[in-house]
C-alpha cells in the first residue's frame, strides 16, 4: 500500500511539472521573434532572432548566416518609423564575429536588421520581421 501511494504521488508530481512547463513555453516563445531570410548582394543566408533577456533586447544571427567578405560589416537596425541605427561591428578579432548583440535602449522597435558595410557605405543584406518587435 505504501508503494502505491508513493507511485501515485510521483505520477501526480510528474503530471504537474509537465503541465507547468507546457504553460510556461508559450510565454517564453512569445518573447522570441524570427525574421525572414537575409536578402542582399553579400549577406543572403540565414535569419536573425529577437529575444528579451530581462529588460534587454537581444539580436542573434542563425547558425547558417555567412559573414560577408567585406572590409567593415556592421549590425544596423531600422525602426518602424524608418530611423536607422548603426550598431556594432560584425567582425571582431581573428575569425570571430558578433553573432549576438544587445540593442541599445534608445531603439524603440526593430522592423529590419541590416548588415551594412561602413567602409563602402553600402547595404550588404537585410532581414525583416513580419511586424516590428519591441
Amino acid at each position: 500500500m505504501f508503494q502505491n501511494k508513493a507511485t501515485g504521488l510521483t505520477r501526480t508530481l510528474s503530471a504537474s511539472l509537465i503541465a507547468l512547463s507546457l504553460s510556461v513555453l508559450p510565454a517564453l516563445a512569445s518573447d522570441m521573434h524570427k525574421s525572414g531570410p537575409f536578402m542582399g548582394p553579400k549577406a543572403n543566408k540565414g535569419t536573425v532572432t529577437h529575444s528579451k533577456e530581462g529588460s534587454e533586447n537581444v539580436l542573434t544571427l542563425s547558425s547558417d548566416f555567412v559573414v560577408p567578405d567585406t572590409p567593415a560589416p556592421h549590425w544596423q537596425v531600422v525602426d518602424s518609423k524608418g530611423n536607422v541605427y548603426l550598431l556594432q561591428r560584425l567582425l571582431i578579432k581573428g575569425d570571430h564575429y558578433n553573432e549576438r548583440i544587445v540593442v541599445p535602449s534608445y531603439v524603440m522597435d526593430i522592423a529590419r536588421v541590416q548588415i551594412w558595410c561602413a567602409w563602402a557605405e553600402t547595404l550588404l543584406g537585410e532581414a525583416s520581421f513580419p511586424e516590428p518587435v519591441k
